[in-house]
C-alpha cells in the first residue's frame, strides 16, 4: 500500500530542482529527507490524504475521522540535526488552519527527532506523563526553547509553501509534550528526522501524523515504549496517573481511542 501511495504521488517537480536552487546551504542537512520525500506533492498530498481521504469505518461506526474536529492541518519535517526541511498545510488560505499550529508543528518535529534514537523512538505523545510534576522527565518541556526570531520570520504569504516557508533551512527548536510528533525511519531502519503535525486535538494530531508517516513509508520504527514495541500514543491514565509512565490523556472525544486502535491495525509500523 505504501509503495502504491508513493507511486501515485510522485511527479516531476523534485526537491533537487529550481525550488531549492537558492537553498544550497541546506542541501547537506536535508539531503536524506529529500531522497525519501522526493517531491513537494508527496509531502502535501500525504497530509491531505491523512486528513480528508480516510476510508472505511472505525469500530464505533464513525467514517473518515481522525478522532478530532477534522480541521485543516500544518505539518513540518526536520532532518536529524533539527533543520527544517519542509512545511506544508492543507488549507489554501493562511487562516484556514490554526495559525499558531504552524510553529507547533515544527516544535513537535524537533522534539520527536531530538528525543528519538537509532534504536528507540519516542513520540511527543509519549512525553506527556513523564514531563508532568513528579514525572521522571519533569522540566524537559522547558528546555530547548523555540527560536522565536526564526519561527516568525519572513512573509506570511510563504507560510506552508513547503520549501519556501521561512522556517526551512533553520533550526526552530522547541519541546512539545503532546501528540503529533513522530520520528522518521527509512526501510533500512535509519533515523532520518521527524514529522510534526498540528491543527486539531493533540490525539487527532497523533493519528494524522501516524497516517502521514505510513504513507511516506518512513515508519520502520526499531522500538518504542508502547507495549506493542511502537511509539504509538498510550491512553492509560488512571486518576491522572499513567501506570506505564508514558501515557497521554484523551482529548475530550468519544472515538479517539478507538480510531487510534484501528489505525495501528490498518497502518502498522514497518518491519
Amino acid at each position: 500500500m505504501k509503495k502504491i501511495v508513493m507511486l501515485i504521488l510522485v511527479s516531476t517537480l523534485g526537491f533537487s530542482g529550481s525550488v531549492l536552487a537558492h537553498k544550497d546551504d541546506i542541501a547537506d542537512h536535508c539531503a536524506v529527507v529529500y531522497e525519501e520525500i522526493t517531491t513537494e506533492e508527496i509531502f502535501t498530498n500525504a497530509l491531505k490524504a491523512a486528513v480528508f481521504s480516510n476510508s472505511g469505518t472505525n469500530s464505533e461506526g464513525i467514517e473518515g475521522t481522525n478522532g478530532g474536529f477534522d480541521l485543516n492541518m500544518w505539518a513540518t519535517v526536520v532532518a536529524t540535526d533539527g533543520t527544517v526541511c519542509g512545511v506544508t498545510k492543507t488549507g489554501e488560505g493562511l487562516n484556514d488552519q490554526w495559525l499558531g499550529s504552524r510553529v507547533i508543528s515544527a516544535q513537535k518535529a524537533h522534539t520527536a527527532n531530538a528525543f528519538s534514537l537509532p534504536g528507540l523512538a519516542l513520540s511527543t505523545a509519549n512525553l506527556w506523563a513523564p514531563t508532568q510534576p513528579g514525572g521522571s522527565l519533569y522540566g524537559l518541556q522547558f528546555s530547548n526553547p523555540v527560536d522565536t526570531e526564526t519561527a516568525y520570520a519572513g512573509s506570511e504569504f510563504d507560510f506552508g509553501t513547503v520549501t519556501n516557508d521561512p522556517m526551512v533551512g533553520n533550526r526552530v527548536g522547541g519541546v512539545n509534550v503532546f501528540g503529533g510528533g513522530l520520528a522518521l525511519y527509512n526501510s533500512s531502519g535509519d533515523l532520518i528526522g521527524a514529522i510534526g503535525v498540528s491543527g486539531d486535538s493533540s490525539c487527532a494530531d497523533h493519528n494524522i501524523a501516524w497516517r502521514v508517516r505510513d504513507a511516506l513509508g518512513l515508519d520502520y520504527v526499531p522500538s518504542g515504549v508502547n507495549s506493542d514495541g511502537s511509539d504509538n500514543i498510550i491512553f492509560d491514565l488512571e486518576g491522572g496517573v499513567s501506570p506505564s509512565g508514558w501515557g497521554h490523556p484523551t482529548c475530550g472525544g468519544t472515538t479517539e481511542s478507538s480510531v487510534n486502535a484501528d489505525i495501528v491495525v490498518t497502518h502498522p509500523i514497518g518491519e
